[in-house]
């Protein structure tokens, strides 16, 4: 990650950027296993490449493939939370 990354960030430089260890993440990128997680601020580092993570979005999980374009970002920017509203006209007879 570069060094300007962290410092846009609203984390402090010198803690570094957020990140949960997950224990099984080995045998997920080997199995094709997807990883269930809540840690939707958890940053994506660069050996979550290929892993298939099942992010919460407060009701569901929703299925997250990581690729190199996502690293540096947060796993909760790729599982939307809010629904799109739409409104359904009735016909009345």
């Amino acid at each position: 990650m570069h060094p300007s990354l962290v410092t846009r960030s609203g984390r402090s430089a010198w803690k570094g950027p957020y990140f949960v260890a997950f224990p099984n993440l080995r045998e997920a990128l080997q199995n094709n296993i997807p990883i269930k997680t809540q840690a939707r601020s958890c940053t994506i580092l660069p050996n979550f490449v290929g892993i298939r993570f099942m992010v919460h979005n407060g009701k569901d999980y929703i299925p997250v493939q990581v690729t190199q374009d996502m690293v540096g970002h947060k796993l909760g920017e790729f599982a939307i939370t809010k629904k799109r509203f739409t409104y359904k006209l009735t016909k009345n007879k």
